[in-house]
């Protein structure tokens, strides 16, 4: 029925359009609902390449939890598919609209509820900017530790929806981490609770921890209760230059063997490193195959640094500089969050890959990407979250020349081949989207995958939940 509707002769899609715009009227005021089609065009797609998307029939920004409950209603009594959307920051096309359908785009959902110390919890809703949660917990002593490159622009929603990471997981840990309990939306506008707001519980099912990740296939996140830390000292960076990737996993192997904990782990190869240059004029050692960044953010950072920049020496560092004071570390950090912009400006357009290794296997990972790269006659920057093993091999492209996206799509294949080789997963944080279906279906099987479209039919069985995602 959703497809008869999204294929129908466009006089039909206008009324069937007109029809579903007064219903969506009938319970949301007039500025939450948005035809306009040169509006709506802005909301098709997220940030990847790459990946289809369609014409939204209608875009609607609600402010309150009854009305998307109007929404999903609706949208089941019609059989009309719905994409929730946060800030379209996303890399897999999780966020891209399909014909015919409800944009639900949460922006609007942007309050702050409770910030409570003693409970070292927070309870916001979905359109919340990251960074804004941040630096409003920081003003308690808090502090919420995943911080994804795009912190400043994307939502918790968005964050919740992909199980997105970011600079710090290495020590803290991943959003699936942070979230307690869930307020949601379900596919016929029923409001379900999930989870907890105390600081243990295991009745029954996780199902909080099922929808952390689900890319909005499984219900509306309108609500979410998440686990604050005490805020730690302020971090000092190390900064450590290698002549190959190799010598650089190799340190990386040796910190993470050392058991030590840093704050940050990080990792940029001489492509970025030379685009972050570029860009932003920073002033970076062009001359390093690979630049590792170390921060530790203990009450004594300065010999922790010593500590692992001894390590990074016996794995062969030609030059080992541990960062001053904080402002000198923030320009460090900054460095490496301006990577991914840094290396679309190489060639106007990137495909950035999201693979995931055993931390042993990165220096075969990085190597491997070389050989592609060098196969496929293209520039491929890698940046990594190295002391995850979670690597963003970033391919470089000219999207007006047919012949290298050919090439910049079979390498991106290849390089997501080689993950799973090697042990690892096509996606540490970025999630599946329409980008990487195919793969993921390679990754858990045939039986995976029916066990998934199984949880999908239980809780969306009209399908109309970001239909063409994931699977």
């Amino acid at each position: 029925m959703i497809m008869s509707r999204i294929e129908a002769p466009r006089d039909e899609d206008a009324a069937v359009t007109g029809n579903l715009v007064d219903r969506l009227l009938s319970g949301l005021p007039t500025e939450a609902v948005v035809v306009d089609p040169d509006v709506t065009v802005s909301y098709a797609n997220d940030m990847a390449s790459f990946c289809p998307s369609g014409t939204p029939a209608v875009v609607v920004l609600p402010r309150t939890v009854e009305q998307v409950q109007h929404v999903m209603r609706t949208a089941t009594e019609l059989r009309v598919p719905v994409v929730p959307q946060g800030a379209r920051t996303g890399l897999s096309g999780a966020a891209n609209a399909s014909d015919g359908c409800i944009v639900l785009s949460l922006t609007k959902m942007d309050r702050i509820l409770e910030i409570n110390p003693v409970d070292r919890i927070a309870v916001v809703e979905p359109g919340v900017i990251n960074a804004t949660l941040s630096r409003a917990v920081g003003e308690h002593g808090l502090y919420y530790p995943p911080d994804p490159s795009s912190w400043e622009m994307c939502t918790i929603g968005g964050n919740i929806g992909t199980a997105s990471g970011g600079l710090c997981c290495v020590k803290y840990g991943v959003t699936a981490e942070y979230v307690l309990g869930l307020d949601v939306v379900l596919a016929d506008g029923r409001l379900m609770s999930t989870g907890r707001r105390t600081a243990k519980g295991v009745a029954g099912y996780d199902l909080t921890r099922l929808f952390v990740g689900s890319e909005g296939s499984l219900g509306i996140v309108v609500r979410a209760i998440l686990a604050l830390k005490p805020q730690p000292p302020q971090q000092l960076v190390l900064a450590a230059e290698f002549a190959s990737v190799r010598a650089a996993c190799d340190a990386v192997c040796r910190i993470m063997e050392g058991g030590h904990v840093p704050s940050l782990l990080e990792l940029m190869d001489r492509t970025t490193v030379k685009a972050v240059n570029d860009m932003a004029h920073m002033g970076l050692p062009e001359t390093t195959e690979a630049l590792l960044l170390a921060a530790f953010d203990t009450h004594d950072p300065a010999a922790d640094l010593a500590a692992v920049g001894a390590l990074c020496e016996a794995a062969g560092a030609t030059q080992v500089v541990p960062a001053e004071d904080t402002a000198e570390s923030e320009l460090l950090l900054q460095a490496r969050r301006l990577s991914l912009t840094a290396l679309e400006a190489v060639k106007g357009t990137t495909m950035i890959d999201d693979v995931c290794v055993p931390r042993s296997r990165l220096g075969d990972m990085l190597e491997g990407i070389e050989r592609v790269a060098e196969k496929y006659a293209l520039t491929i920057g890698v940046c990594a979250h190295a002391g995850d093993g979670n690597t963003h091999p970033t391919v470089c492209f000219d999207a007006s020349d047919p012949d290298e996206s050919r090439r910049a799509r079979e390498s991106f294949d290849e390089i997501m081949a080689l993950g799973l080789e090697l042990g690892g997963t096509i996606t540490g944080e970025h999630g599946v989207g329409v980008l990487k279906k195919e793969w993921l279906a390679r990754e858990i099987g045939p039986v995976g995958v029916e066990m998934q479209r199984a949880i999908k039919t239980t809780f969306d069985p009209l399908g109309i939940l970001n239909p063409g995602k994931l699977f």
